[in-house]
């Protein structure tokens, strides 16, 4: 058994980082930005409902950064979830995660957060899968409004997150995931997966940074 590890070891020594195997290029933000604010719902914050993550200073943060983005004029979305009663509309994905029975309709769970409830003249999409382009109107909302570069905040980083900013490099635009305002479930989860978004698909910033990125626009 250990000369069979000892083998797999030797045989991984020269495997290249994900630097050399040339992931991990920088993209520069472009200087037509817009806010997507994904799945911020009661659901994922409510201690007791099934998908509580359990922590709730992604939302703090995604609310400061709300704000910044309205400070700096920039086109802001918001997502929520909803499924059509039986998950009709959900398909394999709603057979697959159980808790998304407790989408089905306009329940209490799939309400917004007031900490970033969207303001009169911010669109709501409502999704049934985890990219927040699949199914709905973003591509095309984005490309009307001229955006180049879309900031991410929301839950959860594994999931939800990872699949729009995947689908955002995809579509041509350059992804910043905002490293505080996302959250998961298990930190280990969550730090995992911004190290791929990086690596692969698009920015991860500090709050920090996306605000002061946000602060030149104005």
């Amino acid at each position: 058994m250990a000369d069979e590890v000892n083998d797999q070891h030797a045989a991984r020594a020269g495997v290249l980082t994900d630097a050399d195997a040339g992931f991990e290029t920088r993209l520069e933000p472009g200087s037509a930005p817009a806010l997507l604010v994904v799945d911020m719902m009661r659901a994922y914050f409510e201690p007791g409902a099934q998908l509580y993550m359990g922590d709730a200073s992604s939302l703090e943060a995604a609310a400061e950064l709300l704000s910044a983005a309205r400070g700096a004029g920039i086109p802001i979305i918001h997502t929520r979830v909803s499924y059509a009663p039986g998950g009709a509309d959900g398909g394999r994905f709603f057979e697959k995660v159980g808790a998304l029975r407790h989408l089905v309709g306009d329940t209490p769970l799939g309400q917004i957060m007031p900490q970033v409830a969207p303001a009169g003249d911010e669109p709501v999409l409502v999704k049934q899968y985890a990219s927040a382009f699949f199914g709905t109107v973003l591509d095309t909302m984005l490309r009307t409004l001229g955006v180049d570069t879309l900031l991410i905040a929301g839950v959860s980083t594994s999931g939800c997150i990872r699949a729009t900013a995947v689908d955002a490099v995809q579509y041509g635009f350059i992804p910043i995931v905002v490293r505080q305002a996302v959250g998961d479930r298990d930190p280990r989860t969550h730090e995992q997966n911004l190290y791929d978004i990086q690596a692969k698909y698009g920015e991860v910033y500090a709050l920090q940074d996306a605000v002061a990125y946000l602060g030149r626009l104005r």
